[in-house]
Formats: C-alpha cells, sequence, structure tokens
C-alpha cells in the first residue's frame, strides 16, 4: 500500500522560510516522480512544482519560481519543498503526490496523494 505523508507546515510571517518533507512508503520510490500542489480556501488544487524521478529535471509553476525549490532523497524516500520569500498568498494546504515516470502537472495525472499540511503565512 503506497503511503505519502506531509510534515513540515506552519505559521511564518510573510518573507520567512519553510521546508516541507513528504515521506513515501510501499513503492519503488526512486523509480516515480514526483509534484508538490496546494489548495487555498475556495480555490481549486493547483500544481507548485515537481521533480523527475532521478531527480535530474524539476520544474516549477510561475507563482514560486525562484522562491521554492524541490529536491528529493532516494535514499530516504523523501521529497522536499524548500519555501523562501513567503508570501501571505502562499497561504493554502500542500499536498505532496506520486505520478508516473515523467515530469507533469495536472492533477489528474497523480495517482497517490498525502493527506496535506497546512502552511500559513501572515501580513
Amino acid at each position: 500500500q503506497v503511503q505519502l505523508v506531509e510534515s513540515g507546515g506552519g505559521l511564518v510571517q510573510a518573507g520567512g522560510s519553510l521546508r516541507l518533507s513528504c515521506a513515501a512508503s510501499g513503492r519503488t520510490f526512486s523509480s516515480y516522480a514526483m509534484g508538490w500542489f496546494r489548495q487555498a480556501p475556495g480555490k481549486e488544487r493547483e500544481f507548485v512544482a515537481a521533480i523527475s524521478w532521478s531527480g535530474a529535471s524539476t520544474y516549477y509553476a510561475d507563482s514560486v519560481k525562484g522562491r521554492f525549490t524541490i529536491s528529493r532523497d532516494s535514499a530516504k524516500n523523501t521529497v522536499y519543498l524548500q519555501m523562501n520569500s513567503l508570501k501571505p498568498e502562499d497561504t493554502a494546504v500542500y499536498y505532496c503526490a506520486s505520478t508516473g515516470e515523467t515530469i507533469v502537472v495536472h492533477t489528474n495525472m497523480y495517482d497517490y496523494w498525502g493527506q496535506g499540511t497546512q502552511v500559513t503565512v501572515s501580513s
């Protein structure tokens, strides 16, 4: 059974940083691309960042490019999202998800999801 567990969310002031972690189990983690998504109240879930199975390729939403960094440690079966220069509009529940071998941005292309972790950025 595949399980993804996010952690690291919290309350931070604008301009601050957080690092989210997503621990994976039940799958050959290193064979799959991984993504981070977020969902703010009243809004649809949106793509944030993704990383290829090898970690060699990454892709970011324009809204977070230059501020967020996705990475993975296959030995620890964990993917990370380093978030810097946070803004109030980054406030959302953040989810990690697993997909196939290549990076994709559409939510319906991801087959396993974590339960989410809340990130709140105060102004």
